[in-house]
């Protein structure tokens, strides 16, 4: 796909508004650290426009590609007891 365009995006969410909605819950997964269902090297907003309008991201899997991502959190990588600098009881 060469470039995507809002009428790509309309033909798989018809309404502007639920398409909004449905890219920022997306934009959000991806800036948490969920991996793209597209390749491509642009930032996370023309990366869900382009998984939407492939019709890899819809209202039907949004919540299930979110859980992907909490299911690493950043806590469970890194012991907070053992912080640089502070002694061990």
């Amino acid at each position: 796909m060469a470039r995507v365009t809002v009428e790509d995006c309309l033909r798989q969410i018809p309404s502007r508004f639920k398409l909004i909605h449905l890219v920022i819950q997306r934009v959000k997964q991806l800036r948490k650290g969920a991996k793209p269902l597209v390749e491509c090297d642009n930032k996370e907003i023309i990366v869900a426009l382009r998984e939407i309008a492939a019709g890899k991201v819809t209202f039907e899997n949004i919540k299930a590609l979110g859980e992907e991502v909490e299911e690493f959190p950043l806590a469970g990588i890194i012991d907070l007891n053992k912080l640089p600098g502070e002694k061990q009881s």
